[in-house]
């Protein structure tokens, strides 16, 4: 590799880092702790210049080649064996454009970074819901959030990205320069190149009616059939989610953590019958600033921690389902695990299924079973517990899934996460990366 490195040292401003440099070790670490992978060079990037020299690098060496933003996926996507990682992790600058509403966002940054910038313009960018998220990986793969159901996908407020294809060059994706391109990314994935900036459309978001109404397990079913009636029903500012939890003293709890983005005033009042059913244990919702509801589930998942994570998309949420979830989340010992409820209505749900290369705007709920734990030995036992969670739902599923929540999976599953839209997106794969350069990621394999 050494003498490999004598061309890319020219071309590269950046750091390179290779198995024994000061700050490979900790270069090499994601937040998930299951992921324990050694890449031969880390090529940490300070501009597309530089992203250019190591993918060139990468193909003109056959290297296997990883791309880490933020590095929060969760199947450690970010990072191989003995290859080259493409690390964006130092470009994270945002731009807020107030007068035209546009945010530009390298691909190493964070969503509580992209919040804090445009919070001061009075903005947001409707996108996921733990700041540390990257917010590549999430745009690739989607992106919901508690902004969803006013404002639709991250990729439904995206304008355009910059991105460096396998060959090398520099191109802007857009609705009006590289048409296909720019759908693929919309949900496709890391499959097409690394994004190096994407450009989006921000929306007037600043104090917004959120946080956290908690009840005690007991009343679980009930909650979650009330939960589910009335965000079925609510209007499109309002988007909240439901949680199996425990408090910070080990107290199960079944959560709902909701935004409403809206006159608050009219917030008030759409929450009365969320708010009003049964005893809630907790009732934290009140007006606050967009970012800081944002930072209310990161300390849930720090640092260090093991993490597997399955989820199963559906078109509806019967009280069959329910049981049968509410009785597997008393299976689990581990505390910091979860089991959540995403519903996705309102405006992502009006999109049309093949405007973007996310396929499943008809299928509205997300179960989610994230299954968390710090002592090594319970791996096997953490990791059954998530996989029968989405094995219990398969009677009710349509056998879909979004592709950023995944894990480890077989190829089968990772198809389904493209559905309909995957043959489309395999052509596009062979135009822009025909012989498969990026495929450390939920691959796509290109059209032959």
């Amino acid at each position: 590799m050494e003498v490999a490195l004598d061309s890319l040292r020219p071309a590269f401003h950046g750091e390179l880092l290779q198995p024994g440099d000061p700050g490979y070790s900790e270069a090499r670490k994601i937040w998930n702790a299951s992921i324990d992978k050694k890449p031969a060079l880390i090529a940490r990037c300070t501009g597309v210049a530089d992203i250019v020299a190591a993918v060139n690098f990468g193909r003109e060496n056959n290297l296997l080649t990883s791309i880490r933003g933020g590095g929060h996926n969760v199947g450690g996507r970010a990072l191989c064996d003995d290859g080259l990682m493409i690390d964006l992790s130092r470009m994270r600058a945002v731009h807020v454009d107030p007068a035209r509403g546009t945010v530009r966002v390298q691909g190493g940054a964070t969503l509580g970074e992209l919040d804090r910038e445009t919070n001061l313009f009075g903005l947001a960018v409707p996108c996921g819901i733990v700041a540390k998220t990257g917010i590549a990986g999430l745009t690739l793969g989607g992106g919901v959030g508690l902004l969803v159901r006013k404002y639709g996908m991250t990729i439904d407020n995206l304008l355009s990205c910059q991105i460096v294809t396998a060959n090398g060059k520099v191109m802007t994706a857009s609705a009006s320069e590289n048409a296909d391109l720019f759908w693929a990314l919309r949900g496709g994935g890391g499959n097409f190149g690394v994004v190096a900036s994407f450009e989006f459309q921000a929306r007037p978001v600043n104090i917004v009616l959120g946080g956290l109404l908690a009840y005690p397990r007991s009343a679980a079913v009930d909650v979650l059939r009330n939960f589910r009636d009335f965000i079925e029903r609510a209007p499109d500012e309002l988007t909240a989610y439901a949680v199996f939890m425990h408090s910070p003293e080990g107290v199960p709890l079944l959560g709902i953590l909701a935004c409403y983005c809206g006159d608050l005033a009219e917030g008030e009042r759409v929450l009365v019958p969320l708010r009003k059913f049964g005893t809630p244990a907790m009732d934290a919702i009140q007006p606050m600033p967009f970012p800081v509801l944002q930072s209310v589930l990161t300390p849930a998942f720090p640092d260090g921690n093991h993490n597997y994570w399955k989820s199963t998309l559906m078109r509806e949420l019967p009280d069959d389902a329910i049981a049968a979830i509410a009785d597997h989340a008393e299976k689990l010992s581990s505390p910091i695990s979860f089991v959540v409820f995403e519903q996705y209505g309102g405006a992502a749900g009006r999109v049309a299924k093949d405007a973007t290369a996310y396929p499943y705007r008809d299928l509205p709920w997300d179960v989610l079973f994230l299954a968390q734990w710090t002592d090594p030995t319970e791996m096997e036992h953490c990791r059954m517990w998530a996989r029968e969670g989405e094995e219990l739902l398969r009677p009710f599923s349509a056998n879909a899934h979004l592709s950023s929540a995944l894990g480890v999976e077989s190829e089968q599953v990772i198809d389904t996460a493209f559905g309909a839209n995957l043959p489309q997106l395999a052509a596009i794969k062979a135009k822009y990366d025909p012989a498969n350069l990026f495929r450390v990621n939920y691959n796509i394999k290109p059209a032959v």
